[in-house]
């Protein structure tokens, strides 16, 4: 398994929040349903995402944002538009006051907001268990990614707004599968990016001599591995590997090694290997 295969493997979706949004200007939709990932896909005109915390990111026709959770953040037509609604968890609507929404902008099957046929129109889909995307992956994200058209080709728009709105027994499997497939080839076309900034072990592992140390080390942890054994195996000297590993992803002693392990799960890395 290489490197970005490894990074993501992780998005399961399991009856996803997913929705086409149409808006008429001036429009504004408040999130505050702390998911760990949302995907927006700008169909039609533009949009603006507008965080708390963070800059602003300007969508327009066939670009595409990912927006790692929990933090809110805005989706309007202008930074500048206030709220009509706000998006909280589970997909539950209300009003900026507090009032539910009550369906009241609901426009048909998984089509949502001022008219069917508005000015803007956004294809949205949300994990809304973070179980359903892997740590590694979220940990290697930025709050908010963005893909423009020119950025990537993206083949699945038309299937998703057809697929989006039908109501037939199965369709959510369809669109959870159709959002994992989205997110995946939206992702491994902003790691190719310039702007993608992968964490150490995802560098490492595409290293052609780390990365096949890590591999070994992952597909049999049981074994006796010393650093002369797994040098041998990857084609370098000793001094060479230790070198190359440290300078990627390694640690300045094996006290500072055992300490973060011990943090992440619990117990030592000889507790847990026993």
């Amino acid at each position: 398994m290489d490197a970005l295969a490894g990074l993501l493997e992780g998005p399961r979706a399991r009856g996803a929040f997913m929705i086409r949004a149409c808006f008429d200007p001036p429009w504004a939709v408040r999130v505050e349903d702390q998911a760990p990932l949302t995907v927006m896909l700008m169909v039609r005109g533009d949009a603006w995402i507008v965080p708390d915390t963070g800059e602003r990111l300007r969508l327009r026709a066939g670009d595409l944002a990912v927006a790692r959770g929990p933090d809110p953040y805005v989706c309007a037509d202008d930074p500048g538009t206030a709220p009509q609604a706000v998006i909280l968890p589970g997909g539950a609507c209300s009003y900026p006051d507090g009032r539910p929404l009550n369906g009241s902008m609901d426009l048909g099957v998984r089509t949502w907001g001022d008219r069917a046929d508005g000015g803007a129109v956004l294809l949205i889909g949300t994990y809304l268990v973070r179980g359903e995307i892997g740590g590694r992956l979220l940990d290697a994200l930025p709050p908010l990614l963005s893909l423009t058209s020119e950025d990537w080709d993206n083949p699945l728009t038309p299937l998703l707004m057809t697929e989006v709105t039908r109501d037939e027994p199965g369709q959510e499997v369809v669109l959870d599968r159709l959002l994992d497939l989205l997110v995946i080839a939206a992702l491994r076309a902003w790691f190719a990016g310039p702007s993608a900034e992968a964490p150490a072990w995802y560098r490492a592992l595409g290293d052609p001599v780390v990365g096949r140390a890590l591999r070994l080390l992952q597909d049999d942890p049981a074994h006796p591995w010393t650093v002369a054994s797994l040098a041998a195996k990857t084609g370098v000297s000793r001094a060479a590997l230790a070198r190359r590993f440290t300078d990627l992803v390694g640690y300045g002693s094996a006290f500072a090694l055992s300490a973060a392990f011990k943090r992440e799960y619990g117990v030592s890395p000889q507790e847990y290997r026993t």
